[in-house]
């Protein structure tokens, strides 16, 4: 059976929901700059016609962009695995992450034996709208709507 929110409920999650979704978007954004970086080192570079003074033989370039790149990718492995122990914190409250980027979430809510969705995104103050289960945030509607 899903454990379902009223209004209170939701509301009173939204500190440490507000907190964890912050960190989640951080992680994101850093994810991103990381994974920006690899594909930045690893572009393939111009043959130049003589070497430049003081300039690295290909072989120690190669060598340091591979030692660059695999520490990059073990950074992006922790930013990956801090992520889902973060999403995976959300689900276990049993809310329902819709999109990291704008912090969206769904609360199961039961209203008159009905099963709705309270919808909430970082910067709002508090739970104030809702949707039907068949639709997405393009649907919701304020909270006043549903009573």
């Amino acid at each position: 059976m899903p454990d379902f929110y009223d209004i209170d409920r939701a509301n009173a999650r939204l500190p440490e929901l507000r907190q964890t979704l912050e960190v989640l978007l951080s992680l994101r954004l850093e994810l991103i700059q990381v994974r920006d970086r690899i594909a930045d080192l690893n572009l393939p570079q111009p043959v130049m016609g003589g070497a430049s003074p003081g300039a690295s033989p290909a072989g120690a370039r190669s060598a340091e962009v591979e030692a660059e790149t695999n520490r990059l990718r073990m950074r992006m492995q922790g930013l990956v695995d801090q992520m889902q122990a973060a999403v995976i914190e959300i689900d276990s409250w049993g809310i329902v992450l819709r999109d990291i980027q704008t912090g969206l979430v769904d609360f199961s809510a039961l209203v008159a034996g009905r099963q709705v969705w309270l919808c909430w995104r970082l910067g709002e103050d508090e739970v104030g709208w809702w949707h039907e289960l068949s639709e997405g945030f393009g649907g919701r509607r304020r909270l006043e709507d549903l009573i």
